[in-house]
């Protein structure tokens, strides 16, 4: 067979800074990818131009038949539909955006909508950290904070498409969150929220990753901040463990890029209170870093059509 024959899948992770997109083989291989900023507050019609704008010249230089379509978004999915319901204070017009229709009438091959955490999942289970696992909690910590459940070898979505949404529950204290709730653990452990967190501390406005910088200086202000969203994370993961008694966890988004710093302090904390069950919970970090958003958005029309071709 040529390369102009093989079988190709796309992949876009929408996020609320920048827009990844992927050209997949059928092995899921990446073959080329390009990023762009997101105009997240010029609405949906705007951030789905970039993202296709950014697609094209990769499907034009990459030989093969595009097959389909994913889109990982960030923000409550309607699967189904193809449409944006929830989105946060972060964009503009996206939600009730009918992404799939968009894409659909762009590429001319079927196209598939996830929240963006859910595509993270797909993408560590395809082929990442946790790959074929049967059941696992996803959780990203990046703008925001999403969670995402794998059980049964399936991702589990829920009746409305929050299912695993732990960056949204209650009961982490009292902040405002950028949802418009109080008390989630996004207002802990998101990257916009430890800069918040630091510098209601300090007075110093720093970016996440330069409060980790500080933290491994010693600074204990930086340490408190980080112990405090390790804690949140740690509460969160009990929590799910509690409910749907899953305890293989990874974690992706930028916030995960301080490992070394927040993989201890979670550790203590689950030491400190663990799982009801008493089983030892496995926490590892995302293995395809940037990738795992889109590859996953692309391992998920993968499986669609080859559960309509009865594959």
């Amino acid at each position: 067979m040529s390369f102009r024959d093989r079988t190709l899948f796309a992949g876009v992770d929408i996020g609320g800074t920048t827009t990844q997109v992927v050209v997949c083989a059928e092995d899921l291989t990446v073959l080329d990818r390009s990023e762009v900023a997101t105009p997240a507050a010029d609405g949906g019609r705007a951030m789905m131009g970039a993202a296709l704008g950014a697609l094209a010249p990769l499907l034009e230089r990459t030989p093969g038949r595009l097959a389909g379509c994913g889109v990982g978004a960030a923000g409550v999915v309607d699967a189904a539909t193809g449409r944006i319901l929830v989105a946060s204070d972060s964009f503009t017009g996206w939600a009730g955006f009918a992404v799939t229709d968009a894409v659909e009438d762009a590429l001319g091959v079927p196209a598939f909508l996830d929240n963006d955490v859910n595509a993270f999942l797909y993408g560590e289970v395809s082929g990442g950290a946790v790959r074929g696992e049967s059941d696992v909690l996803g959780m990203t910590l990046g703008t925001g904070v999403g969670g995402a459940l794998w059980t049964g070898g399936a991702l589990f979505a829920g009746p409305h498409g929050a299912a695993g949404e732990i960056g949204h529950i209650p009961g982490f204290g009292d902040l405002l969150c950028s949802c418009g709730g109080r008390g989630h653990l996004e207002t802990l452990a998101s990257g916009r929220s430890i800069g918040a967190r630091y510098a209601e501390r300090t007075g110093r406005r720093l970016t996440a990753r330069e409060v980790a910088q500080a933290a491994g200086r010693g600074d204990q202000d930086a340490l408190a901040v980080y112990d405090a969203a390790a804690a949140g994370i740690a509460q969160a993961i009990v929590m799910t463990a509690g409910v749907v008694d899953i305890t293989t966890v990874v974690v992706g988004g930028g916030v995960s890029r301080a490992w070394s710093l927040l993989e201890p302090l979670i550790l203590s904390s689950l030491a400190a209170d663990p799982p009801v069950s008493g089983h030892p919970v496995r926490l590892v970090k995302a293995a395809l870093a940037s990738d795992a958003v889109p590859v996953g958005a692309a391992a998920r029309a993968r499986r669609e059509l080859m559960v309509k071709a009865g594959v």
